[in-house]
C-alpha cells in the first residue's frame, strides 16, 4: 500500500496563459481600516500574480474579499475565472501579512503551497504562481514551494474496498512558474525536492501501513529491498545472528512476539572517499508497541503502529542520500522489533546484557525503544563514526514538554544546536533539552549498571531519562544527538498545510539537512 506520486516541473510561460486546471496565487492580509470591511483594501496580491491581476482589471482582490478571503496563512479561496484567463479556476492561498523582505518566510511558502495543492485534489494539472525572489534567497523559496506542493498532495492509498464518491485523487502534475525554467540552479532545486519528498512520502507510507501487514521481518525485507534497488550496501541480522552477536536489548524486546526481530544496516560510500567524515543514523523500529508485560491502556493504542517512525525516517533518508550523493559516508542502523505480551516476553526485573556489555535492569517493558536503540547505537560506535544522529518516537514526555510539533533533542550540546538550526531551516522545529546529573542518579540500579527508567518509577523528567539512558551507549569520541519525535512523527488531527493525517515524515528533511551541513562544514 503506497501513495501515488506527483510530477513536478518548472515553467516560464505567463501564468495567465497556462493551460492548467487551476492556477494558485498568493494573497497577503493587510492592516488598517479596510482589513475587516470585506472590500478590496483588506487584501494584497503577492508577487507572481501580476498578469492575472491585470486580466481582472484590478478587481481580483475585491472579488476574493467578497468570497471571504482574508489572506490568513493557509486559507484557500477558489474563484471561477469564466474565461478571463486560460485556467478555469484560481485558488488564492493566504500567506499572512505582507513580508518585510522580498518574499514570505520559506515555511510560509511551504505550508501555503501544500494547502493549495491539497485543496485542489481531483485536478490533473495545477500551476503555482507564488512569490519567488530574484535574489540570494531564490533557491530557498523555490525549494520550499516545491516541497510543500509535493507533500501537500500526499494521500495514503488505504484499504477501502468500495469506491468513495467524495474521494478525489491527488493532483497528478504541478507546474511552478519561475522567471527562467531552464536555469540550472532552479532545475537542481526541483531535482532535490523530488528526492527529498520521495523519502518523506515513503516514510509516511511505511508509518501508515497497518501493523499486521508490517511486522519486523516484513518491514526489514521492505527496507532491504528498497536499499538494494537504490545501490546501498545492505546487511540484515536475523534473530539467530542477533543472539550470537550479543544484541541483548533487541532480542529481549522482540522475544515476546512470534514475528522475530531484525537489525538492518544500510551503507552509503561517497565517490573517492568524499570529505572523510562519517555520519551514523539510528532509528527506532518498533512495528507495534503494546507495552509488553507493562501493557498500555487500550485507548489510542492503535496509533502505536507509528512507533517505527524513526526507523522509517532513517531508512528513507538513506534512499535520498543514495540519490543526492553527498560527499560524506553515511551508515544507518535500523533495529526492528514488535513489543508484545506473551509467555516469552521479557519481564520487569530482568537484567539484560547489551551489545556494549552493559547490564540493564528492566523496570518497565514499555520503555522498550531505548533497549533496541542502545544496541544499535553501540554497534554504530563500534563500527566507527564521527557523528551519530538517532531519532525515535521515544517518550510521551516529549509531547507533554514540547507538544506535537517540536522535537526534543539531547546529546552533545554543539550538535544539538546544529539540529535545532537544521530543524528551523526545513520547518521541523526542535529544541535542545538538558541531561541533568540528578536524572542519571535516579537511574542507578542496585543490581545492574543502570536501570532502564528511574529506579523509583518517578516520571519527572521522563523525556530526559530516555536521553540519559541512551548516552550510556555512545563512546566519548562520538558527537551525538537524540531526536525525540514522539509527537511530530504522527499527525492525528485534520490535514493542515503540507501535513496530512497519519505519518508526517519528520525528521527526514532535518537529517538530510544535517548530512549536507556535515558535508559542507565538517
Amino acid at each position: 500500500m503506497t501513495s501515488s506520486s506527483t510530477n513536478l516541473s518548472l515553467v516560464d510561460t505567463d501564468p495567465a496563459e497556462l493551460a492548467v486546471d487551476a492556477i494558485v496565487i498568493g494573497v497577503h492580509s493587510t492592516a488598517g481600516e479596510d482589513a475587516t470591511s470585506g472590500r478590496g483594501g483588506s487584501l494584497l496580491l503577492a508577487s507572481g500574480a501580476e498578469s492575472i491581476a491585470a486580466a481582472f482589471d484590478g478587481a481580483l482582490t475585491e472579488t476574493l474579499a467578497l468570497l471571504g478571503a482574508t489572506g490568513g496563512a493557509g486559507e484557500v479561496i477558489k474563484l471561477a475565472t469564466l474565461g478571463t484567463i486560460t485556467a478555469p479556476m484560481i485558488a488564492a492561498v493566504g500567506l499572512g501579512p505582507e513580508p518585510s523582505g522580498a518574499a514570505p518566510a520559506p515555511e510560509t511558502l511551504r505550508r501555503g503551497a501544500g494547502a493549495a495543492v491539497r485543496s485542489l485534489a481531483g485536478s490533473a494539472r495545477v500551476a503555482l504562481a507564488l512569490p519567488l525572489p530574484d535574489d540570494a534567497d531564490a533557491c530557498t523559496a523555490l525549494r520550499a514551494v516545491a516541497e510543500g506542493a509535493l507533500l501537500g498532495g500526499y494521500r495514503f492509498a488505504g484499504y477501502k474496498t468500495r469506491p468513495q464518491p467524495t474521494r478525489r485523487d491527488p493532483v497528478a502534475e504541478v507546474l511552478i512558474a519561475v522567471p527562467d525554467a531552464a536555469d540550472t540552479g532552479a532545475g537542481n532545486e526541483v531535482n532535490r525536492a523530488m528526492a527529498v519528498t520521495a523519502a518523506v512520502r515513503l516514510t509516511r507510507d511505511w508509518v501508515n501501513i497497518a501493523p499486521n501487514e508490517q511486522r519486523p521481518p516484513v518491514f526489514a525485507d521492505a527496507v532491504a529491498e528498497a536499499a538494494r534497488t537504490a545501490g546501498l550496501g545492505v546487511e540484515v541480522l536475523d534473530e539467530v545472528a542477533l543472539r550470537e552477536g550479543g544484541y541483548g536489548g533487541i532480542i529481549a524486546v522482540g522475544q515476546g512476539s512470534e514475528a522475530p526481530p531484525r537489525l538492518v544496516k544500510l551503507t552509503y560510500a561517497p565517490a573517492e572517499g568524499g570529505t572523510g567524515k562519517r555520519v551514523a543514523l539510528v532509528g527506532k523500529g518498533i512495528t507495534f508497541d503494546t507495552g509488553g508485560i507493562s501493557i498500555k491502556p487500550s485507548q489510542g493504542m492503535w496509533e502505536m503502529k507509528s512507533d517505527m517512525a524513526g526507523a522509517a525516517a532513517v531508512a528513507a533518508t538513506m534512499l535520498a542520500v543514495a540519490d543526492l550523493k553527498p560527499p560524506v559516508a553515511v551508515t544507518a542502523y535500523v533495529p526492528i522489533a514488535e513489543n508484545m505480551p506473551s509467555g516469552s516476553s521479557y519481564r520487569p526485573g530482568d537484567v539484560i546484557t547489551m551489545f556494549n556489555g552493559k547490564k540493564v535492569e528492566v523496570l518497565n517493558t514499555d520503555a522498550e525503544g531505548r533497549m533496541i536503540l542502545g544496541d544499535a547505537m553501540a554497534r554504530a560506535c563500534a563500527d566507527g563514526t564521527d557523528y551519530l544522529f538517532e531519532t525515535s518516537t521515544l517518550t510521551g514526555g516529549q509531547v507533554i514538554s514540547l507538544g506535537k510539533r517540536i522535537s526534543g533533542v539531547m546529546g552533545t550540546p554543539e550538535l544539538c544546536e546544529r539540529v535545532r538550526t537544521a530543524g528551523d531551516a526545513v520547518g521541523e522545529p526542535a529544541w535542545p533539552m538538558p541531561m541533568p546529573d540528578d536524572v542519571r542518579k535516579g537511574m542507578n540500579s542496585e543490581v545492574a549498571d543502570i536501570s532502564q527508567v528511574n529506579a523509583g518509577m518517578e516520571r519527572a523528567g521522563h523525556m530526559l531519562q530516555g536521553g540519559v539512558f541512551l548516552s550510556e551507549f555512545v563512546t566519548d569520541d562520538v558527537a551525538w544527538a537524540h531526536i525525540d519525535v514522539a509527537g511530530p512523527a504522527y499527525h492525528s488531527g485534520e490535514a493542515t498545510g503540507y501535513l496530512t493525517k497519519g505519518g508526517t515524515g519528520v525528521p527526514v528533511r532535518t537529517l538530510l539537512h544535517l548530512i549536507e551541513d556535515v558535508a559542507a562544514n565538517g
